[in-house]
């Protein structure tokens, strides 16, 4: 395997770090949008210098850093002394005694239930994945300073909304842990199956998925839903060498070469899911990651439990019903009682899909095992003039020609 670049592990180092000094810094200032700030300029000298030479601590040298920035932003804004004093006498080695509490509270803040969807997404790369603003911008194809303007506006309505650096309330914590978790699992969506661009996938983004989701399993590992999450990703994930050919091409789940498939994700992958599964109703994460580990356990696709599959996304349906979830079951049905029982699943699903690919696409390839080809045709053509992720669309249109020589 190789072994990565100096400045990789350095950026990794950073990377899980910096929801560890912007913790200690919030909770004992309480002024999160400035923190922020200090912690970012911090990252971004460590990033100049550590090259060069890694500090002894380096956790304790971006809080000394941080710190100092701090103090320059209340001297410019003529702060009180006595704030001030509070800010230089911060010993550096403060907070490790909480840092896994502090990545609970942060990953809770920038899930705040007064900022909208994107900004969640945003802030959490940012102050838990230790992103950065150009970063977070790539890899959702947006304009650099349209992401600080999001990120931006999420600092202020977190502000607005009075919120501080304090666990919220029981009664608040489990819905916002919903919130955290839904976050996670938007991002690594989005790199696992990009919606837009050259890449069929963003290995950064599944990667800080996991990483992060990692974070909050490690801090509430009581959270069985938080396990689930995590099985899910690394199960999915284990499959990304084989899901395309070196030109981009994607291979689907059927074709794909399951020697390719890492194994040690896979095991972690079933072990976390094993760890969880019985110890109460199981919830859409576990029943997701149920799903794929059936997949992982099958050598061959003909070999796959498609009925246990199809079990599972009739449950799935019930704890969580979804247009998604119906199209995805559509396929199991298809796979265990034939197309034409999968595609009666489809009607009705245009209204919430019909904007996107993945119907057209799901439509396509049940209308080609029925043997209406015509029909599969235009459903391909559809999804591919719907699709901004461009080696999907080459995917699609070849699919289009070769049912053209039908």
């Amino acid at each position: 395997m190789t072994q990565p670049s100096p400045e990789a592990r350095i950026e990794d180092l950073l990377r899980t770090l910096a929801p560890q000094v912007l913790g200690a810094l919030a909770r004992t200032h309480g002024q999160f949008d400035a923190c922020e700030d200090a912690v970012q300029e911090a990252l971004l000298e460590a990033s100049l210098r550590w090259p060069m030479a890694l500090p002894d601590n380096p956790r304790a040298w971006l809080m000394a850093v941080a710190s100092r920035r701090l103090v320059d932003m209340w001297r410019s804004e003529s702060a009180r002394r006595a704030r001030e004093e509070r800010a230089t006498a911060i010993d550096v080695q403060a907070g490790s005694v909480s840092e896994a509490d502090d990545t609970l509270t942060l990953m809770f803040l920038c899930c705040h239930p007064a900022l909208t969807a994107p900004s969640q997404l945003a802030l959490t790369l940012r102050a838990v994945g230790g992103l950065t603003t150009a970063e977070i911008a790539s890899a959702f194809l947006v304009p650099e300073a349209t992401m600080g303007q999001r990120i931006s506006r999420a600092k202020q309505g977190i502000q607005k909304a009075g919120a501080t650096f304090t666990m919220p309330p029981a009664s608040e914590r489990k819905a916002r842990l919903g919130v955290a978790l839904h976050v996670l699992y938007l991002i690594f969506n989005e790199g696992y199956a990009a919606s837009s661009g050259p890449s069929l996938q963003r290995e950064e983004l599944t990667t800080e998925a996991i990483r992060v989701t990692r974070l909050l399993v490690a801090v509430a590992p009581q959270e069985l839903e938080a396990v689930g999450l995590l099985a899910l990703m690394l199960l999915t994930d284990s499959r990304r060498a084989a899901r395309a050919l070196p030109d981009g091409t994607p291979v689907p789940l059927a074709e794909q070469d399951r020697s390719l498939w890492n194994r040690e994700q896979l095991e972690e992958g079933i072990a976390l899911l094993s760890s969880v599964l019985g110890r109460g109703a199981a919830g859409p994460y576990q029943l997701q990651a149920a799903i794929a580990a059936v997949h992982a356990e099958a050598a061959s696709d003909d070999e796959t439990d498609w009925p246990q599959i199809l079990a599972l996304y009739t449950v799935l349906d019930a704890v969580a019903p979804s247009p998604v979830v119906t199209l995805n079951r559509a396929v199991a049905v298809a796979m265990v009682h034939g197309p034409v029982a999968g595609l009666e699943l489809l009607v009705g699903l245009d209204a919430a899909l019909g904007r996107t690919h993945r119907l057209d696409a799901v439509r396509g390839h049940l209308l080609e095992m029925a043997g209406s080809y015509a029909e599969a045709r235009a459903a391909y053509l559809a999804a591919a003039k719907k699709t901004g992720n461009l080696p999907e669309r080459k995917y699609l249109m070849g699919k289009v020609a070769r049912l053209d020589e039908q």
